[in-house]
């Protein structure tokens, strides 16, 4: 591995504008920015027309491991990370088994450790009844709720666990809010056979809002910082929109880019929780991401194979896979003019890092570490099932062409994609995290 790489004459994203200038790697972390013309490298990469960006964190992923890894695994999971320009994710802890305990933790940390092509940190889950390993869990981004969509002691909608849970532990706490009681009476409200279309009718606008709003309203008296995953209704963007300094938001790829009106063209394939909504949702969706109501990008990465996804709903599993795809659906929209790659930097790379106190990582700045990945934004092509490295083999956009992909991504400084090819040594390291720093409204700037 080169101890020294030079990118040379990229424009790079840096925090406060965006420039055509080099930048140096070294000792895993960028060494310099503009740094002097003749400076020594082992390695020099000529950026000529490209664009550096800092690399994705993804905050929301499902990999599968262990347990389901029929699905995907970590290793698999996480090369498709590097071909998407994702260097770190944060893994849901709803595996079998469950990470609920902090030896189940610790094991799964471990396990990364030997298989992570990218960087890799791991939510602890609440249960009903886990209240202590939720105290003592370090090493861990946060606290994984879930209101809806779970089963067992992972379902949490009690009142008095929620309340126990909000006031008697310090990580930061993150939900997928849905709320079943709501979800149970939509579905017993419809008469058989159900179709794909009724997804939606049971996963209502009601069910999500909700459940955010039970969550912000624990957050708020318990003075708890909260994370609102993957929201997906105009009502939860207005919400959002009257900022509380302990509450952030995020939104999928799939609530921005589909809605109902998909389910005619995917059928399952579009079938994910909380379900799509209409396509004024999806535009209300947009304008909360623009105008900052929602603070970040997640892909909720959810794979299931083609197989059980082509189960009649509704046994057929809810979810879908994205990381591959994620940052060239978001660079085609630069393409378009609907947002810079300044807003793709804050909402992808900067956002989340601030959002789970993540030390030195979203920025191209002197210091930090050099998770990087270069664009070309001329670059098109469709998306292929074939070609995806998710171990599941498909994506909900194939065929969609994108103008603007990732050509080289870096983590550590050390190279894990580049000319089509991902590594398969495991380059990842643990992510650090700094819970004192206070989270993203604490950071800013």
């Amino acid at each position: 591995m080169p101890q020294r790489t030079l990118i040379r004459d990229a424009t790079v994203v840096l925090p406060r504008e965006v420039a055509r200038t080099s930048v140096l790697i070294e000792g895993g972390r960028v060494a310099a920015v503009d740094p002097a013309p003749h400076s020594r490298a082992d390695e020099v990469v000529d950026a000529t027309g490209l664009f550096l960006l800092p690399g994705v964190i993804d905050d929301q992923v499902h990999f599968r491991d262990p347990g389901l890894t029929h699905k995907e695994d970590l290793h698999t999971g996480s090369r498709a990370c590097a071909a998407g320009g994702v260097t770190s994710f944060l893994e849901m802890p709803n595996t079998v088994p469950q990470t609920i305990t902090v030896d189940a933790l610790a094991r799964k940390l471990e396990h990364a450790r030997r298989r992570c092509v990218v960087n890799y940190g791991f939510y602890i889950g609440a249960t009903t009844d886990n209240l202590t390993e939720l105290r003592q869990a370090t090493r861990t981004p946060g606290i994984k709720i879930f209101m809806g969509s779970s089963t067992g002691n992972m379902l949490v909608d009690d009142q008095e666990c929620l309340e126990a849970i909000f006031a008697e532990t310090s990580l930061p706490i993150t939900a997928h809010c849905e709320d079943e009681s709501t979800v149970h009476a939509n579905a017993a409200g419809l008469e058989a056979p159900l179709t794909i279309h009724d997804h939606s009718r049971i996963r209502d606008h009601r069910a999500a809002i909700t459940a955010t709003l039970r969550g912000i309203d624990l957050a708020r008296r318990h003075g708890h910082r909260f994370h609102v995953l993957h929201v997906s209704t105009a009502e939860e963007a207005g919400i959002l929109a009257e900022r509380h300094d302990l509450i952030t938001a995020e939104v999928c790829p799939h609530h921005l880019f589909l809605d109902v009106s998909d389910y005619g063209r995917l059928g399952t394939l579009a079938q994910m929780n909380p379900s799509l909504k209409t396509p004024e949702d999806r535009a209300a969706l947009w304008r909360g991401l623009k105008e900052g109501a929602i603070q970040i990008i997640a892909t909720d990465h959810a794979p299931h194979t083609l197989e059980e996804k082509d189960v009649p709903y509704p046994a057929s599993p809810s979810g879908v896979p994205a990381v591959e795809v994620m940052l060239p659906l978001m660079l085609n929209e630069v393409n378009r003019g609907r947002c810079t790659l300044q807003d793709l930097a804050a909402w992808m790379s900067d956002g989340p890092a601030r959002i789970w106190d993540i030390v030195g990582k979203g920025r191209i700045e002197e210091g930090y570490d050099a998770d990087l990945v270069l664009v070309d934004m001329e670059r098109e092509r469709a998306v292929r099932n074939e070609e995806q490295l998710t171990k599941s083999g498909w994506s909900p956009w194939h065929g969609t062409v994108l103008k603007g992909w990732p050509v080289r991504t870096w983590v550590g400084g050390r190279t894990v994609f580049a000319g089509g090819r991902v590594t398969r040594e495991p380059v990842g390291r643990e992510i650090v995290f700094d819970h004192a720093r206070g989270g993203y409204w604490a950071t800013r700037g």
